[in-house]
């Protein structure tokens, strides 16, 4: 039986004069020199990163040999993408230059996150397709990695393929601790847990690494090319645009990891599993470390509706990070 989790509160959600709700979580925050400077909930028990750990797993398909002819192939090989027909684009040629068909993909078929998109595609004939599936983009790049490498490509998501080895040595190397245990993504591939704290240090690692190794590689390509990490009107890719340096990567299930330039690490999770509780943690620890930038002040609060009308707001607690 799983130990009982402590539920600490960190997003309220206030109707009129009312508390209507409160979203529970964790959150960490590591200085520059690694140390933990701010935590809130549990931060050092195992848990799932899903797709947080993509940029730590682009990470380990570099080590393995993976050579990609343009840094937005490999922004894509961290994403979860919207789906957008250049987001489709860039997938597909990955596969092509490597003599391989959409039908080498072994994530499941999926409508593209964006519901216009999704909505045109719907009526263009199209249903759902491996291509539009937000994870496409890694598993393009799964299949160009092994291709270079002579690996074979049917069983490329087996947690005993060459390749899925090396990608769980790289994110255990990144996070300084051990993968506690192995289960499956939603895309189909092996999912590695850490704890939150494993989590910040993955992504302080990635930007304080030297220029051209390949956590660098990975972090500059997500940096320069924000939306093709997630696309229009996604948190990573409104984070990103909106503080210089910023990397970011967010996992379903209500995580969310960040790291500056100077090497500022945050990790959280929600723990419900709510999207829209992300934001307004992320955005009150990064001005816990700083970060003033008047851009933030739009993502730290969302504006609860009432017959269409905004009624109240979503927004961190006072004090979190005192």
């Amino acid at each position: 039986m799983n130990e009982q989790v402590e539920l600490t509160p960190l997003v309220e959600l206030v109707r009129g004069e009312i508390r209507e709700g409160l979203h529970h979580g964790s959150v960490v925050v590591l200085a520059p020199d690694g140390r933990v400077s701010h935590f809130a909930g549990e931060v050092n028990r195992p848990m799932y990163p899903r797709s947080a750990n993509k940029p730590a797993q682009a990470v380990g398909m570099l080590r393995a040999g993976l050579r990609l002819d343009e840094e937005v192939d490999l922004a894509m090989a961290a994403a979860s993408h919207n789906g957008e027909p250049e987001h489709v684009l860039r997938t597909r040629e990955v596969l092509h230059r490597h003599d391989l068909t959409e039908d080498a993909l072994s994530c499941p078929t999926d409508w593209p996150l964006r519901e216009d998109e999704r909505d045109r595609r719907a009526s263009e004939g199209f249903g759902k397709q491996r291509i539009t599936m937000n994870c496409s983009g890694k598993h393009a790049a799964m299949l160009a990695t092994c291709t270079q490498r002579g690996w074979a490509t049917e069983d490329y998501l087996d947690p005993k393929h060459p390749l899925q080895i090396d990608l769980h040595e790289a994110v255990s190397d990144l996070a300084g601790e051990p993968i506690d245990s192995v289960s499956v993504d939603g895309c189909g591939a092996p999912l590695f847990a850490l704890s939150l704290t494993g989590l910040a240090r993955t992504f302080r690692n990635m930007v304080t690494a030297a220029t051209d190794t390949p956590e660098r590689r990975v972090a500059d390509a997500m940096r320069a090319n924000p939306w093709f990490v997630a696309g229009t009107e996604r948190e990573d890719t409104l984070l990103m645009r909106a503080v210089p340096g910023l990397l970011s990567k967010s996992g379903v299930e209500g995580v969310l990891a960040l790291a500056l330039p100077d090497g500022h690490a945050i990790a959280l999770k929600i723990a419900d599993g709510s999207a829209r509780a992300r934001l307004p943690v992320a955005v009150a620890a990064l001005r816990a470390v700083g970060v003033d930038d008047e851009n933030l002040a739009e993502l730290a609060e969302s504006g609860v509706l009432g017959g269409g009308r905004r009624m109240g707001t979503v927004r961190a607690l006072k004090g979190l990070f005192d």
